[in-house]
C-alpha cells in the first residue's frame, strides 16, 4: 500500500512525487502544452525540429505551440502535427499586467497567461497580437539606446540601426530581449546569455505594451479559447511569486482577484516543485478551474515531454473539442 502524502478535496490520496491523486496516475499520453519555437518568438528549434523531435523521439502525444504574443507559427504547427499523427490544439503565450491592492502596495507586475483553443483567424485577436508585436520592435529600438548609455559609461562601442537589423534578422518570431542577449553573445560583449541579462538587460529594460488580465481574457475567450496562468509559483519567471513566494497567499490572489478571467491554471511546469503541484491541483480541483502542464521548452536546453503531465489534462482540452480551431464565434 502507497503511502498517502495527503488527500485531495475528494478525498483521495496524493502522491507526493507527482501531486496527483494514485486514481488518475495512469501515464498512455504524454503531453506538453507549453513549448516555444523560433518561427513564433523565443524558442531555438524550428516547427520542423520541434514536431520531428516531438513524434519521433519523444512520443508526445498532445501539443501546443506557445510563442510569446504570436499565433504566427499556429498554422504550420496544425499541419505538422497531423503530419505526424499528433493531437494539437492552438497556443499562445500571453504578457499582462496585474495588481493586486494588498501586495507591493498596488504596484503593477508582469504575469504570463497562456491561451488555449482559440480560432487563430479570430479578426480581433489576430489585430491585437500585429499591435504587440509592432510595440516589440518599438521596444527593442528604446532597450538599444538605453544599452548605449550604459556602453558610453564604460567606454564601449554604442549599438547602431545596423546592429538593429542583424538582430531583427535572427528574429522569425516576435522580437524580444533574449534575442538581443544572443545578438551581444556573438559580438563577444558578455559570454552567456545569463550575463547579458545580469550585467545589462534588467537594468535597462522597457515596459511591455500593457494588456490587461481582464484584456487578455476578452481576447481569448472572445476567439473561443481558454485562458490559463501559466506557471504561476515559477520562481524565475514572470509570476505571481514577485507578489509573494507564499504559495497559499498565491491562491487567495487567484480566488480574490482572477476568477472571473481565468479558465485554468498551470499546475505541472518544468520550474514548480511537488508542493506547488500538490497545492495548485487542488486548488484547481476545488475551483472547477482546467489544470494544465507544459515544460516551457524553448531547446536551450530540450526538455519537450519532460514534465511528467498525467492524461486527465489532456482529458480536459480534448473532451468534445476538436485541435484545430477556425471559424470560431
Amino acid at each position: 500500500m502507497p503511502l498517502c502524502h495527503g488527500k485531495d478535496l475528494e478525498g483521495q490520496c496524493l502522491d507526493g512525487a507527482r501531486g496527483v491523486p494514485y486514481t488518475e496516475k495512469k501515464r498512455e499520453m504524454k503531453i506538453d502544452l507549453h513549448i516555444h519555437s523560433k518561427e513564433g518568438s523565443d524558442g531555438h528549434w524550428s516547427l520542423a525540429e520541434i514536431f520531428a523531435e516531438g513524434a519521433e523521439k519523444r512520443r508526445i502525444n498532445l501539443i501546443s505551440i506557445t510563442d510569446h504574443d504570436s499565433i504566427s507559427a499556429q498554422g504550420q504547427a496544425i499541419e505538422l502535427a497531423k503530419a505526424y499523427g499528433m493531437m494539437y490544439i492552438t497556443g499562445v503565450e500571453l504578457n499582462v499586467t496585474f495588481s493586486h491592492p494588498a501586495h507591493k502596495g498596488g504596484k503593477a507586475v508582469s504575469l504570463d497567461c497562456l491561451g488555449y483553443q482559440f480560432d487563430i483567424d479570430n479578426t480581433r485577436l489576430v489585430k491585437k497580437l500585429d499591435a504587440l508585436r509592432d510595440y516589440r520592435k518599438r521596444r527593442a529600438t528604446l532597450i538599444l539606446e538605453n544599452l548605449n548609455r550604459a556602453f558610453a559609461e564604460q567606454g564601449l562601442p554604442a549599438f547602431t540601426a545596423a546592429d538593429l537589423d542583424a538582430i531583427e534578422a535572427g528574429v522569425d518570431g516576435a522580437i524580444g530581449r533574449p534575442h538581443i542577449a544572443t545578438y551581444m553573445v556573438n559580438k563577444g560583449i558578455v559570454s552567456d546569455q545569463q550575463e547579458a541579462f545580469d550585467r545589462y538587460l534588467v537594468a535597462c529594460d522597457v515596459p511591455k505594451m500593457p494588456l490587461s488580465l481582464q484584456e487578455a481574457s476578452e481576447l481569448i475567450r472572445g476567439a473561443g479559447g481558454k485562458l490559463i496562468l501559466a506557471h504561476p509559483n515559477d520562481p524565475n519567471g514572470t509570476s505571481l511569486v514577485s507578489l509573494t513566494s507564499a504559495v497559499q497567499d498565491q491562491l487567495q490572489i487567484i480566488h480574490d482577484a482572477m476568477m472571473a478571467y481565468i479558465d485554468g491554471v498551470e499546475c505541472w511546469h518544468s520550474r514548480h516543485d511537488v508542493g506547488t503541484i500538490v497545492a495548485y491541483e487542488t486548488f484547481a480541483r476545488s475551483a472547477g478551474l482546467i489544470i494544465s502542464g507544459g515544460s516551457d521548452c524553448h531547446q536551450h536546453p530540450v526538455l519537450m515531454g519532460e514534465v511528467d503531465v498525467p492524461d486527465y489534462v489532456g482529458e480536459h482540452f480534448l473532451k468534445g473539442v476538436h485541435a484545430a480551431m477556425r471559424g470560431a464565434p
